[in-house]
């Protein structure tokens, strides 16, 4: 995801860094460990940016050199920014990692397929249309990069980046004219019609950027420049103006149509069957059986292959056993591969695709016996979730007004997470999808209000190095409540339907308000649930989801 920056490696002569930011501090110092690679803690005290640290460590009239093709406008300008005074070059042209790159594959060019309107709800040519509406009071041309954008602007999915249904393309889009660049293999006969009739014409993938040279002297030319590459941006011809904002897909795309709403509610259903399913497993099967890390992930795969319109994983799975669970993006490996014991605690984070939409849901499992410490944060974490899960609020807040209803609970207690408390999720797209977040910081790009249609995750946690890790989530949509004489009320529905582990509640912690939050959303699992379920596994959800 362009806009993140989440990882980012400089080298130098005589020394090299990794930028990352708190979800993979854990991990990167593990992986680390004797490369002679130093980690910087992104955000972190004492830590300069990027900019700030080539600023005083390259010569006046230096170079640096990148693949423009790879970094985003918007990180190569804060560059500019930082290294002006330096008046250091860009070689922008050199991909550098190919030179030493052995058997590096070529780009994907795997099918597209096609995503009806009964389950994209809006065709291609009325999304066109309404981009065009768009377009026509700030510019004449719009350049999208974004393949989820492109994606769901043409009703098609593909397969060309591992875990997210999108294919490599490029859209250049004028009031008469939408020409997408794309590998015409990846196209059977069939979609190539369609698009035609939709008024889209094709060019070569590797041509997008003959296509923006053409843009001539005195149009406006619309790019967003946290997505779009700098080789892109520095294609612009002379006399053209630049309009530099977000694109209108962005917004479109979050807000889901009734349609997708409704489709989404399907896929949760499926989603929490399978993984209730494996919660039963899990809990049955540890410390019976051997059980590792791996294996687990395996059996919730099988158990969500099972479920019709069933199209893979939403990103590779985290399962965490014990101080794993601490690392927050981890993921086994053949050589991690722990083996998951009858005590403590394991963080399973998971998620799937299906034509109904797609799904991220976290639980923490009690494996069996499990220290008041670790009860004492699995409880404070459920609070923050339950209370931002019950949100009620006027129209026009986003989620850094939201954000402190999920980390109340902890700073009470001096704890906290590194990570943001909730991020949006596409449709049958990438899992995490802008505009809207939830977390504290505030800042300015980001601050969108919630509408009605949105659907973010609610996911706090904590993690204590080297003992555990727990998280929380579930997917939520916004969704319009009452009008008052204050305005239009909004609220969160839940789409997760999974049980939250009984086991590890210290319930004492609960506020009486807290207990009855989590008593209705059992009941709700319990009654969507027990429908799909045997008399057997009907009385063990019964138990799980009971009344405290």
């Amino acid at each position: 995801i362009p806009f993140l920056q989440r990882k980012s490696l400089v080298v130098l002569k005589d020394w090299a860094g990794l930028w990352t930011d708190g979800r993979y501090f854990l991990q990167a110092a593990d992986q680390l460990a004797g490369s002679g690679i130093e980690l910087m803690k992104s955000g972190e005290p004492e830590v300069p940016t990027i900019g700030g640290f080539l600023a005083g460590h390259l010569p006046q009239g230096g170079a640096l050199g990148f693949d423009g093709r790879t970094v985003s406008n918007s990180f190569a300008g804060t560059l500019t920014e930082a290294l002006k005074e330096k008046q250091v070059t860009f070689a922008c042209d050199k991909d550098l990692a190919d030179a030493v790159w052995i058997d590096r594959p070529a780009l994907s060019k795997e099918p597209v397929w096609e995503l009806g309107c009964e389950y994209a709800g809006a065709s291609r040519e009325d999304k066109l249309a309404r981009v065009r509406e768009e377009l026509a009071k700030k510019a004449d041309v719009i350049v999208l990069t974004a393949l989820d954008e492109i994606a769901w602007l043409l009703n098609l999915r593909g397969n060309d980046v591992q875990c997210t249904p999108v294919f490599l393309a490029f859209m250049k889009i004028t009031a008469e004219t939408a020409e997408l660049f794309v590998h015409e293999s990846i196209l059977n006969a069939d979609i190539q019609a369609k698009l035609a009739a939709a008024g889209v014409t094709l060019r070569p993938y590797e041509e997008i950027y003959a296509g923006i040279s053409e843009v001539p002297a005195g149009q406006k030319l619309w790019i967003d420049s946290s997505y779009a590459n700098y080789r892109i941006v520095q294609s612009v011809p002379e006399g053209v103006i630049v309009n530099d904002e977000a694109s209108p897909v962005i917004l479109m795309k979050s807000v889901k149509n009734a349609t997708e709403m409704a489709n989404m509610r399907q896929a949760h259903i499926k989603d929490g069957a399978a993984l209730t399913r494996f919660m039963h497993w899990l809990k049955t099967t540890v410390g019976r059986e051997p059980v590792t890390e791996l294996s687990a992930a395996a059996k919730l795969e099988g158990f969500r292959q099972e479920m019709e319109h069933y199209v893979g994983p939403s990103f590779d799975p985290i399962v965490g056993y014990g101080s794993h669970g601490a690392i927050v993006h981890y993921e086994p490996t053949p050589e991690t591969d722990a083996e998951l014991k009858p005590q403590s605690l394991c963080l399973v984070d998971t998620g799937g695709h299906y034509l109904e939409g797609t799904t991220d849901v976290t639980r923490t499992f009690a494996l069996g016996e499990t220290t008041e410490e670790e009860k004492k944060a699995f409880t404070l974490v459920l609070k923050g979730h339950l209370n931002l899960g019950a949100a009620v609020f006027r129209q026009g807040l986003c989620g850094q007004n939201l954000d402190y209803l999920a980390r109340s609970p902890l700073w009470e207690h001096g704890l906290d997470y590194n990570h943001g408390t909730g991020h949006g999720v596409g449709y049958l797209l990438s899992v995490h999808e802008g505009p809207q977040r939830i977390h504290w910081r505030i800042t300015g790009a980001k601050t969108v209000p919630f509408e009605e249609g949105m659907i973010t995750s609610n996911e706090p946690g904590v993690y204590l190095e080297g003992k555990f890790g727990i998280r929380h989530e579930n997917l939520v949509l916004t969704r319009k409540g009452e009008m008052t004489e204050y305005g239009q009320m909004m609220y969160f529905e839940n789409l997760t339907m999974v049980p939250f582990d009984l086991d590890g509640i210290d319930a004492s912690l609960l506020t009486e308000r807290e207990r009855g939050l989590l008593n209705a959303y059992h009941k709700q699992v319990y009654e969507t649930l027990a429908p799909l379920y045997s008399e057997e596994e009907k009385q063990w959800l019964a138990d799980y989801t009971a009344a405290i």
